[in-house]
């Protein structure tokens, strides 16, 4: 029998061991800030605003459909299995994005590296909540979204350390690209380690195994308990009908998931992985030198950690409505006053500055509020038959925005300009905040299951008064 201190010991080695997927995820998505400069140039890459775009989103819409894939594949496979698989594709796709010798063969590998994202994004949270205890569940998963961030900080300082002491090499991007292997190995090596979810072991009537999995990471007590909770709820979901396309003709069903898709959209279209995925650019254009630039960038990275500690600290302070409303101002508001400075300030010596400080207080509304606040609500909104095809709905359209954010804000900074695009990115906003404060209902305090009776509720009043309606408005016989 083990003690307590291993029990936690080993837990705790289980978590280090699968967030270094959102690690890989933060790096792979962050590392491409300080490499494009450098395969953009003529001996290399020979990259323009599109194929700028171009290269820098594909990892986005591979992502789209690896977080379609990823769970299916986890759900067959298995929680570790399809982690130990993804390592392998990260550690692959990385290799190919590195020794690319064209835009083509860069994006194939860039599209193949987004699958392995899109995969661990629903892979990772879902193997740390089955491993979880109950009352220390919403801390780790947070752990993941936090490992992230840590991976877009880890990639910008690793961009600035190589862009500042070989800068003058043209091949610097490579190695930059090349430091996302360690972490793939490790994670391949780690999780032959790790056991696998006893909640998934015991979908596949192995609950001897799961049993056993449980002992090594609970009390012995709390083991047996565990797992007898884990049957009693897969019997009840197999009595579920799986939700699809068909429900969206129930009204409120259709609210859910357009509310879902909203709040998806909302979280993209403030422009934030603009700043995330071309932050150099960006402060090349105001005025920096690219090493400046590089070094400038770590300064979101920074911003961004320890937002995410704050908002994670506010989830449970704070309702959600008034949590994203705050946000969306903020970020807004600095969209609006970097759009106004590239435009007052073009050619001033303090432009430079005042974008970076006005995209780090960005960064600190963005991480501290609307993305704590988006990943909660998510999970929070859809009833259980309803969870798994809505969660895959909402985060493939999130995907498909990040893609298309990814692909045209090269190609607006080239055509327009900094201050024009970033005026465009403050009318998003505005509408963001709209659809918030007229659409969004508020759920902080509410279990899900009053949740879902009060999406219903609203489903049946509304269709009581479409009836109503239409009875008022049928001819006279």
């Amino acid at each position: 029998m083990q003690n307590e201190a291993t029990q936690k010991a080993f837990l705790g080695k289980i978590i280090i061991i699968s967030t270094l997927g959102g690690l890989l995820f933060g790096y792979d998505t962050g590392v491409i800030n300080g490499a494009l400069p450098y395969m953009s140039a003529a001996d290399q890459l020979n990259l323009n605003t599109f194929t700028q775009g171009l290269v820098a989103s594909s990892l986005l819409l591979g992502a789209a459909f690896g977080a379609i894939f990823g769970g299916r594949m986890s759900d067959r496979n298995g929680r570790r299995k399809n982690i130990l698989f993804l390592s392998i594709l990260f550690f692959i796709a990385t290799v190919g994005c590195t020794l690319a010798p064209n835009v083509a063969i860069m994006v194939a590998a860039r599209f193949l590296l987004g699958i392995a994202v899109g995969g661990a994004s629903v892979t990772v949270p879902s193997f740390l909540a089955e491993m979880s205890p109950a009352d220390r569940r919403g801390g780790i998963v947070t752990r993941n979204e936090l490992m992230i961030v840590s991976g877009q900080l880890l990639a910008f300082v690793i961009n600035a350390i190589l862009g500042t002491m070989m800068g003058d090499s043209s091949h610097v991007w490579r190695y930059m690209l090349i430091v996302a292997a360690l972490p793939a190995i490790l994670l391949f090596f780690g999780m032959l380690r790790v056991p696998e979810s006893p909640r998934w072991l015991v979908s596949k009537q192995k609950d001897d195994e799961a049993l056993g999995v449980l002992k090594r990471i609970r009390s012995e007590q709390d083991a047996a308990s565990e797992l007898a909770q884990i049957q009693n709820n897969l019997k009840k979901e197999k009595e579920l009908q799986k939700a699809g396309f068909k429900d969206l003709a129930i009204p409120w069903v259709r609210r859910i998931m357009w509310i879902g898709i909203g709040i998806a959209i909302v979280q993209q279209i403030t422009g934030v992985n603009s700043i995330m995925y071309y932050g150099t650019e960006i402060l090349k254009d105001a005025g920096f030198e690219t090493k400046a630039a590089l070094i400038g960038n770590i300064a979101n990275g920074v911003i961004s950690v320890l937002a995410t500690f704050v908002g994670i600290w506010l989830l449970g302070r704070v309702g959600r409505r008034p949590m994203l409303l705050t946000g969306l101002i903020g970020t807004t508001t600095c969209l609006l006053l970097i759009a106004v400075a590239t435009a007052w300030l073009a050619g001033s010596p303090s432009l430079p500055y005042v974008v970076l400080a006005l995209t780090v207080t960005f960064l600190a509304f963005q991480q501290g509020a609307i993305s704590p606040v988006t990943w909660l609500m998510l999970s929070e909104i859809f009833p259980l038959r309803l969870r798994g095809f809505g969660m895959g709905m909402t985060v493939f359209c999130l995907w498909i925005i990040n893609f298309l954010v990814g692909l045209l804000f090269p190609v607006l900074l080239g055509g327009i300009g900094l201050s024009a695009t970033f005026y465009i990115f403050a009318a998003l906003g505005l509408l963001a905040i709209t659809f918030v404060k007229l659409v969004l209902p508020e759920t902080k305090g509410l279990s899900l299951e009053e949740l879902e009776q009060k999406f219903r509720s609203h489903g049946k009043k509304n269709l009581e008064n479409d009836q109503t309606y239409a009875a008022k408005a049928a001819p006279v016989e």
